[in-house]
């Protein structure tokens, strides 16, 4: 009995080990990944930021954050796979808190996903989902990004929709990532500290932009246009990060489930060979006894 549970606790280790290292392998990948990304994603901030001081009015309609938005849509990027400790359920948690907020706001929520863990997730809580994005989670590219904003953005530019907002796991380091909430659309104002952006005064409506810049359509267009781009652009980033998150954590549960493993193995190896031992010790007592028995009847 032992020892068949110790050989099934060292089989479970042996496939703990290989996802923990398969998954560690992978991480290194997926932070060239973002690196390789960021320079796009900061030219794509740059060029807005240009664009929308051109035109303030017409950037009110695309930039900011409505006070009391009415038609909500959210965003959530999950794993296609568990065993990642809690970062699908991080994920999962903050949505619900997401909707129920909005739903008590009285506002109206469309529910996009991405990960084949969500559907199951919210229709146990019957939550509907709009449409969902499964088998992109691990390896995304940017056309699977494209296919989702075309989704996402559709409805806010029809006028269907007052803002989307994207819930993913933000990967800060290997040590920490965290459940992120931001706005996706409207664009949310940019922070000209970050950038060399220029400087947009709104109450004269005058721009601080260096040199002379021309724009082709005119500005008012142009933001249309780089709208679905900008939200690209954010969605691959968010899910580059989910999949850094997601390896991350999973090696780390995976280390964790390997070191229990090891652990259980040894508790299990001591109890065998304490029975072991208390057997021998028995059928040891029971040969001396049985010599001192004999010994007594050939004596007497």
């Amino acid at each position: 009995m032992l020892r068949r549970r110790i050989r099934s606790v060292q089989s479970t280790r042996k496939i703990t080990k290989a996802m923990e290292l398969i998954a560690a392998s992978r991480i290194v990948r997926a932070q060239n990944r973002i690196a390789a990304n960021r320079p796009y994603r900061l030219g794509m901030e740059k060029i807005l930021r240009i664009t929308a001081a051109a035109d303030p009015a017409a950037a009110k309609r695309l930039l900011g954050t409505p006070e009391e938005p009415v038609r909500v849509g959210v965003l959530a990027i999950v794993g296609d796979r568990g065993l990642a400790g809690s970062y699908n359920s991080g994920v999962f948690r903050a949505t619900e808190r997401l909707v129920n907020e909005h739903g008590r706001n009285g506002a109206e929520v469309t529910l996009w996903t991405v990960g084949k863990k969500a559907p199951s997730y919210f229709r146990y809580r019957g939550i509907a989902i709009e449409r969902s994005f499964p088998g992109i989670a691990d390896r995304p590219e940017f056309v699977d990004a494209r296919a989702i904003a075309a989704a996402v953005t559709g409805p806010f530019v029809a006028g269907e929709m007052d803002m989307v907002q994207l819930v993913s796991t933000r990967f800060i380091s290997a040590g920490t990532q965290r459940v992120e909430v931001q706005q996706m659309l409207p664009l949310p104002l940019p922070d000209e500290e970050e950038g060399e952006a220029p400087a947009t005064t709104a109450d004269t409506g005058t721009t601080d932009l260096v040199g002379y810049t021309e724009f082709e359509p005119e500005p008012e267009k142009l933001l249309i246009k780089l709208a679905p781009r900008a939200a690209e652009s954010e969605i691959f980033a968010a899910l580059l990060e989910g999949a850094a998150s997601f390896f991350t954590a999973q090696q780390r549960a995976m280390a964790a489930a390997t070191d229990n493993a090891d652990e259980l193995v040894r508790t299990l190896t001591r109890v065998m060979n304490r029975a072991r031992q208390d057997a021998i010790t028995t059928e040891i007592m029971e040969i001396v006894g049985g010599a001192e028995a004999l010994r007594q009847t050939k004596g007497a």
